[in-house]
């Protein structure tokens, strides 16, 4: 997975920059077509902001999270990630298998003149 990280404000330290890249290969559990991750960090006064977007098959995910602490407010944008990430490969779950039950031939019912026999 391709990571880039944006620090607006203020210096990215060299910590910060190693705990989004670890929280961020952490998310490959929940699912593992994840193409690209795209963090923007943001002092504004005493509030500091993040916002990550995951660039997934089919789609793009993005997750925020605000507070007096960078690291918590990371920690709150990936806490929606993986609520979001597990909901797509649900969807994704359910989906082909809509398709496996749609492909499948049920044999027409058995009516009472239908002549039945079993070879045992």
């Amino acid at each position: 997975m391709k990571v880039s990280i944006t620090a607006r404000h203020f210096d990215l330290t060299p910590e910060l920059r190693t705990f989004v890249e670890d929280e961020l290969d952490k998310l490959k559990r929940y699912f593992d077509h994840i193409v690209s991750g795209n963090a923007v960090l943001k002092v504004q006064g005493y509030r500091q902001k993040s916002e990550i977007t995951l660039k997934v098959s089919g789609t793009n995910l993005t997750g925020t999270g605000e507070s007096d602490d960078m690291y918590v407010s990371i920690e709150e944008s990936l806490d929606k990630l993986k609520t979001q990430l597990k909901k797509y490969k649900g969807k994704l779950r359910d989906r082909d298998q809509k398709k496996v039950a749609e492909d499948k031939v049920t044999p027409p019912p058995l009516t009472s003149e239908d002549d039945v026999t079993l070879d045992y």
